[in-house]
């Protein structure tokens, strides 16, 4: 494969960033990152200056349903996922996690295969796997999932999934009156896929002994689970408290305001931090009319909402904006925050020797961000710049 250079980057990578610096791409991994002043190859076969703007590892979004007017589960649209997929790159992601939605099993298993058929030539973001929003909820707790298909949590129906294409994460309802949640998080793990806590009544007491059997995950962290409170600190407790379960974040400021990102953020090790987009098919579109799970929702004041009873029903966020947000609200460095948009990812899928660092031996998965405004200006995907 031909050899690359992208120079005059602020790189930023988990643990550091510097300006001037420049990476070495060779058979689409990184073969060195340079220091500023380092006298650079002369022998590259192609060459793209960066200008003095953001270059940093891939983002990786684990929870997202659509884009551009089309959904992951748009069973009869078997162009929908090359859409979406298109979208997630030019928001700097260059791997995804299609997302699905409480739906008949038929739906779900035409809508896996459209993304197994797009995992035969990925032509724009990486698909990471499968993640399954329900169909295993609690009915109090639905959100914008739509209640008419909601069923207990079943292993065998993952399973038949998962033999379509792979599947890397279940959101479900762990408490009891919705089904074991202990078992069927013990039985997601010993496949290999991320069991995690999402549209939920559970309370902490039950919630450990869910904890107990291995789940570390909590689907939209704050949106649709028990709340604080002093006397059952629920899981948005459990969230803060224990130091080792993982949390994704809408940072859209609608989802979680900025005050509760930044107590997050103060509160957990950023390594525990996903930013997620959880972005639905109105995503890139302007306002106005949409649907989600065959639910009417309208978009206004970048706020998508169920048209029956104003739930929110997930976000027209993009990666780019989200990280954005968060650098603003907390100050942190972006060598910390970085960690949110990629390597956090990387590592809960046993992805972090490949992916998330700008270090020699992993991918060449590279996002660049205009330093002032985010605004991604190149995407470059096993090396090769796909935006």
């Amino acid at each position: 494969m031909a050899k690359g250079l992208i120079k005059n980057a602020y790189i930023v990578s988990p643990g550091y960033e510097f300006d001037g610096g420049a990476i070495v791409i060779e058979n689409g991994k990184i073969a060195k990152v340079l220091q500023p002043g380092t006298p650079l190859p002369t022998d590259a076969d192609w060459v793209y200056d960066a200008e003095g703007n953001l270059v940093m590892p891939g983002f990786i979004d684990v929870h997202t349903h659509g884009a551009v007017g089309v959904d992951v589960c748009d069973a009869d649209d078997p162009t929908a996922i090359e859409k979406i997929a298109k979208a997630k790159l030019e928001e700097g992601c260059t791997a995804w996690c299609p997302t699905t939605l409480t739906l008949p099993p038929e739906q779900l298993e035409a809508s896996l295969k459209h993304v197994a058929e797009y995992r035969k030539n990925e032509k724009y973001s990486k698909v990471l796997g499968v993640h399954l929003e329900g169909p295993f909820v609690n009915p109090a707790c639905c959100g914008a999932q739509n209640p008419a298909y909601l069923r207990k949590p079943d292993i065998e129906e993952v399973k038949r999934l998962h033999a379509i294409t792979p599947v890397c994460q279940v959101s479900y309802a762990p408490e009891a009156e919705v089904g074991d949640g202990a078992k069927f998080a013990r039985d997601c793990l010993e496949m290999g896929i991320v069991p995690s806590a999402g549209h939920t009544k559970c309370s902490y007491k039950e919630f450990k002994a869910i904890y107990a059997a291995g789940l570390r995950h909590l689907t939209h962290f704050c949106n649709q689970m028990t709340p604080l409170h002093h006397r059952d600190i629920g899981l948005v407790g459990a969230g803060l408290l224990l130091d080792d379960l993982r949390a994704e974040m809408i940072c859209d400021k609608i989802h979680l305001c900025p005050e509760m990102i930044e107590l997050a953020f103060q509160t957990k090790d950023p390594e525990t931090i996903l930013l997620i987009t959880d972005s639905m098919r109105a995503s890139h579109m302007p306002d106005g009319p949409s649907s989600l799970g065959g639910l009417e929702v309208i978009v206004k004041d970048g706020a998508a909402r169920l048209a029956s009873n104003g739930a929110l029903a997930g976000s027209i966020l993009k990666m780019n904006v989200a990280l954005k947000n968060v650098w603003e609200i907390t100050g942190m460095p972006l060598s910390v925050l970085v960690k949110t948009t990629s390597y956090n990812q990387a590592l809960e899928h046993g992805l972090e020797d490949t992916l998330g660092c700008i270090e020699p031996g992993y991918t060449a998965d590279i996002t660049v961000l205009d330093d002032e405004s985010f605004a991604v200006k190149a995407v470059f995907i096993d090396g090769e710049k796909r935006l």
